[in-house]
């Protein structure tokens, strides 16, 4: 593959930090890498390959000389930002959200359509983590038995927050409670230390929160069939990393539990972990730190016909979010989907 110059806008939030961390763990062909942030601390720095990193204000003018700019700040800042970057000359993986209602922007998941990488006019989108979480896991079933319907409902750490603030509102939350004392909630609309929130991000007019909205969207162009059924519930749990899904999956025709076994055992990025009999089955906490989607407790439904229950897990930093990310550009990389400025001259 090609060495490209990379940016790297959020720099300092936990998606961001992560994302150095798997470039430098994935010997990514990087010739060198810039970090930016729009709220950058002082004296706030980095390394990467043993060289150190300090993190530069973002600006329109900041994306010279780049190739490719990983974009993990919040949506206002990107939307402003964006079309600086492509104009630059940059391809942008867009993981703030921001491009995720555009139709011309592809959404990626490389396990599950890698070939629209090749429909990218300068920005490709990292869908949200809960839709690359669930079509990681349903994807191959769905090519050998099409899918009509999913109910999903997910539980979700405080790290999916973005900010370390959100950690910390955890650990101070769970520290007053266990002391007896009052809990005042600054992140969140409620405490969140022993309990748990049926509200990620905005309430929308039609009863679901955008986050919902948007992984039933997500979740329909990735898998290319707008036809699904797909009802989403997601739920911000008191856990620190690792995004549990609790996932209902109506099929075309009859599919037993040891047929779903098989084809995801052989499916890229997915670990079977099922077996019931001795508590064997994926948890966040275990799925910290790793980067594969982990499937267990598949099950006959048995209420509805044709249908499975499962329980999904996975590191929402990592391949939920980051790891992701740099997937879909090594992908482009090697598919000479993605060319470095120096191919390009």
């Amino acid at each position: 593959m090609d060495a490209v110059d990379v940016g790297i806008l959020g720099a300092e939030g936990l998606v961001g930090q992560e994302l150095l961390k798997i470039l430098e763990e994935r010997r990514f062909p990087a010739s060198s890498v810039r970090l930016f942030d729009t709220d950058r601390t002082p004296g706030a720095e980095f390394y990467f390959s043993h060289q150190r990193l300090e993190v530069a204000e973002a600006t329109p003018d900041g994306f010279r000389n780049l190739d490719v700019v990983f974009f993990c700040d919040g949506t206002d800042s990107s939307r402003r930002l964006l079309p600086a970057a492509v104009q630059a000359g940059a391809v942008v993986v867009d993981d703030s959200g921001a491009m995720s209602n555009d139709a011309s922007v592809p959404l990626v998941v490389p396990e599950a359509n890698s070939e629209t990488i090749l429909q990218h006019k300068g920005v490709l989108g990292n869908p949200g983590s809960s839709s690359i979480q669930l079509v990681v896991a349903l994807s191959p079933l769905h090519r050998v038995n099409p899918i009509k319907r999913i109910v999903v409902s997910t539980y979700q750490p405080v790290s999916c927050s973005g900010t370390a603030a959100a950690l910390k509102e955890l650990t101070a939350q769970a520290k007053r409670v266990l002391e007896g004392r009052r809990v005042c909630p600054h992140m969140y609309s409620h405490q969140i230390a022993f309990n748990v929130l049926p509200e990620i991000d905005v309430f929308l007019d039609n009863g679901y929160t955008r986050e919902e909205w948007r992984m039933v969207q997500e979740t329909r162009r990735i898998l290319a069939d707008e036809t699904i059924g797909i009802a989403a519930t997601c739920v911000r749990v008191p856990v620190y990393f690792g995004r549990s899904q609790a996932v209902n999956v109506e099929f075309d025709s009859a599919i037993t539990p040891e047929e779903a076994r098989k084809i995801l055992a052989q499916a890229p990025g997915v670990r079977i972990l099922d077996d019931p009999s001795v508590s064997f089955y994926p948890q966040p906490w275990a799925a910290s730190g790793l980067n594969h989607v982990f499937v267990g407790r598949i099950r006959r439904d048995s209420s509805r016909l044709n249908a499975l229950s499962m329980w999904i897990v996975c590191d929402n930093l990592r391949k939920g979010a980051a790891l992701n990310a740099v997937q879909i550009v090594e992908e482009g990389l090697r598919r000479d989907w993605i060319k470095s400025r120096k191919r390009r001259a």
